[in-house]
């Protein structure tokens, strides 16, 4: 398949009048034996909307399209807001499970949500593919033989940011912390990281989380106690304020240097080149990365309304449709009938897919492939919209993310 990048580049940034739909044929016939419900429960409205929302949504039903006819499966998705609030998320699940018929949960960003719904799903014997919370715990202490965790985790992405900006001189750092399972999780595996490259924190603070927008207070202390790195352990719309005010108060001029431990294309596309510039970020997809990540760009864009595919959506994509070719050799009604015996047919099977590549699912649910640091262009590198990155280094596959042996999983076999 030939990609044309200028193509892509230029028509990236445009909507589209229809989203994919998911496939409906004759299995149909065959009734609910043979179908599959998915449910993508994310932040519809949020601070998460742009990473998560309906560009999942739209992703998981490309993933439906592309398995079209194999298996003789039928698959449904429905989708819902679980608000960033744990209790909300995980009735919303119970919900599915009991009254709805669901059989697959996919996304659920926000740390706190997904360690609640993994619960959930563990007590039904359903199947959880989270792609969007970060926390390791989900492959570590609350690991669970229903769940698979596909994109990105607290361990990698401060082995691969946090590890970086030590070793550029960035041996003495300050945190500003989302309130939460999440922000806790990635300030805790970044200050490992900067302690045993001997560096040294010198403080945090928390911030509340949901709803704030003034991080200037916040700031102001991070800037007082001469760090020269301010790590963002936040997301969303918490790094995209962070990183403005920090401009607006000409932080980054007097030296300081800003770590945006998780951030996403699209927070870049909302903070604007100029803002943006310079930053350090580690994704394990970009749509401009090769050759298969265009090819997938250039299919789901149509249906994204102008948002462009981060690596959130990607893993809503990359799961879904690894859990559909296990669920086809399985058997629908398998599937269905355990969720513990279609992640280990998951487990089993290499993965391949144009988001990711090649690559495989470990004991302890962690989907393994490689993360790429980038820095973000300058304004006048950029050569159209959403041409933002360019590639420092690659973490391998094996090296990106915890050994298996260090997390604390009650499956993995000593």
């Amino acid at each position: 398949m030939t990609i044309d990048r200028r193509t892509l580049l230029k028509t990236a940034a445009a909507g589209a009048s229809a989203a994919a739909l998911p496939w409906s044929g004759a299995a149909r016939a065959q009734g609910a034996a043979n179908t599959i419900k998915i449910g993508v429960l994310n932040d519809q409205s949020g601070l998460y909307r742009d990473i998560s929302g309906p560009t999942s949504v739209a992703c998981v039903r490309q993933a439906i399209q592309d398995l079209a006819g194999r298996g003789n499966l039928n698959v449904e998705v429905i989708s819902a807001d679980h608000q960033n609030k744990p209790d909300v998320g995980s009735n919303i699940a119970r919900q599915w499970f009991d009254r709805d018929g669901v059989d697959v949960i996919v996304d659920v960003p926000t740390s706190s949500v997904a360690l609640a719904v993994a619960g959930v799903v563990r007590e039904k014997n359903k199947v959880y593919l989270n792609s969007t919370a970060a926390t390791a715990d989900l492959t570590g202490s609350a690991c669970s033989p229903n769940t698979v965790h596909w994109t990105y985790d607290t361990y990698m992405l401060a082995k691969s940011t946090g590890g970086a900006m030590v070793k550029a001189g960035g041996d003495t750092w300050f945190f500003l912390t989302a309130d939460y399972a999440f922000g806790h999780a990635l300030e805790r595996d970044t200050a490992n990281f900067v302690r045993n490259a001997g560096g040294r924190v010198v403080g945090q603070v928390r911030t509340p989380f949901p709803g704030t927008t003034d991080f200037s207070s916040f700031l102001v202390q991070a800037q007082a106690s001469r760090a020269k790195v301010i790590g963002l352990a936040n997301a969303g719309g918490d790094t995209i304020n962070c990183v403005k005010q920090a401009a607006e108060f000409g932080i980054t001029r007097r030296g300081t240097k800003l770590a945006a431990l998780l951030m996403f294309i699209n927070d870049v596309h909302g903070m604007g080149l100029q803002t943006a510039q310079g930053l350090v970020c580690t994704e394990t997809f970009y749509w401009d990365l090769n050759d298969r990540t265009r090819a997938f760009t250039n299919k789901v864009r149509g249906g994204l309304g102008g948002n462009m595919p981060a690596m959130s959506h990607a893993g809503c994509y990359a799961s879904v449709l690894h859990y559909l070719k296990a669920a086809a050799d399985m058997g629908a009604q398998a599937a269905k009938a355990s969720g513990t015996d279609a992640v280990a047919r998951m487990k089993a099977m290499p993965t391949d897919d144009d988001c990711f590549g090649q690559g495989r699912i470990r004991e302890d649910g962690r989907k393994i492939h490689p993360a790429y640091l980038f820095e973000v262009k300058k304004p006048e590198e950029s050569k159209g919209p959403w041409d933002y990155y360019k590639l420092l280094q690659t973490t391998a596959a094996d090296e990106a993310f915890r050994p298996v042996a260090e997390g604390g999983c009650p499956l993995v076999r000593s």
